[in-house]
């Protein structure tokens, strides 16, 4: 079976063709970073904008690099939700039209169980059962994954997702829009002995995360050091350093409290180098392993929701003509 995949929830529109015995064939993606770092965030109107101009370009461009026509595909996938209403409708209404236009079923997509099933587009995918952990910008989430549409959530941020901490903290250093990477790469010249952040919820029993209060110390952290170019690396190292022993601490939890020798990393935040890293040593210290997926695959990407498609496809899902988007939409609430 081969799907084309339609990822436009934010500020990215990717669009790939995914077939299930060759695998990935070709995936394009159109980041509107430089439309938005002026406005230091986000401007709906203008994301869903550019997903009108950009959709029906790349979808040619992947069809070609995929080479293949219409008449070889089977089925279209589409985000529908979580994300900005109209960026999703936009993605919608193409995927449903294209299908309605090539005869062929449009499935609806969940935009985290795409990032979830990321790392199965790699060469020695994760057999299930295994432990999630998804880290982007909207959601912090630790999940207890039977097969594909069966999702147990055991932990998520009570505030701020981890992705929007990076963000925030990020503006605050004066490091612009997106900030996470930025960041990080500020935090590798800072030193680890100057500030010594909190690593919040870790004292008590559970799962869940909050990082409202890390960013909040950050900025306490300024008023009292100063905004000199080696502080402000010294924060971003201390603040780095908080959020992934945070993250390392409950990922090894929940691995112990399930038993699972399995964990998978998805979402933006799950590029970050020296999360990779004090994950590996954590998962090697406890007899387990861990699983990424490539960096380009980290952030919105087409190839996630082709994949995560033709997944619900060879399942027997179905979808009717109707058009219908979930700007917040749970991972629970999810079909299996």
């Amino acid at each position: 079976m081969r799907i084309l995949g339609i990822e436009t929830s934010c500020d990215e529109t990717g669009i790939a063709v995914y077939d299930s015995e060759l695998g990935l064939l070709s995936h394009t993606l159109f980041s509107q970073v430089g439309i938005h770092a002026e406005f230091g965030g986000v401007v709906p109107e203008l994301a869903s904008r550019d997903h009108v101009r950009k959709t029906i370009p790349l979808i040619k461009a992947a069809l070609l690099e995929a080479n293949c026509s219409a008449a070889d595909i089977h089925g279209v996938a589409y985000t529908a939700g979580p994300g900005l209403i109209g960026a999703l409708l936009v993605g919608a209404m193409v995927g449903q039209s294209i299908g309605f236009a090539w005869n062929v079923p449009a499935i609806p997509v969940h935009h985290m169980e795409g990032h979830l099933l990321a790392p199965m587009l790699e060469k020695g995918a994760p057999a299930f059962p295994f432990l999630a952990l998804l880290v982007s910008g909207g959601h912090t989430q630790l999940i207890k994954v039977e097969k594909i549409g069966s999702y147990e959530i055991l932990g998520e941020s009570l505030d701020d997702a981890v992705g929007e901490a990076f963000d925030k903290t990020a503006k605050l250093l004066g490091l612009g829009y997106p900030g996470g990477a930025a960041l990080a790469a500020l935090a590798e010249k800072g030193r680890s002995d100057r500030f010594y952040f909190p690593r919040p919820m870790i004292d008590r029993p559970g799962l869940d995360f909050s990082f409202s209060g890390i960013k909040t110390f950050a900025v306490n952290a300024v008023a009292r050091a100063g905004n000199d170019e080696a502080t402000r690396a010294d924060i971003a190292r201390a603040f780095q350093d908080a959020v992934v022993e945070t993250l390392t601490i409950k990922c090894r939890r929940a691995l112990e409290l399930t038993g699972l020798k399995r964990l998978v990393v998805a979402g933006g935040v799950g590029a970050n180098l020296a999360l990779r890293e004090n994950l590996k040593i954590m998962t090697a210290k406890n007899n387990a392993e861990v699983y990424f997926p490539r960096h380009e695959f980290c952030t919105d990407n087409g190839a996630m929701i082709a994949y995560a498609g033709c997944q619900r496809l060879l399942a027997g899902h179905k979808n009717n003509l109707s058009v219908k988007v979930h700007p917040r939409w749970e991972m629970q609430a999810i079909e299996a």
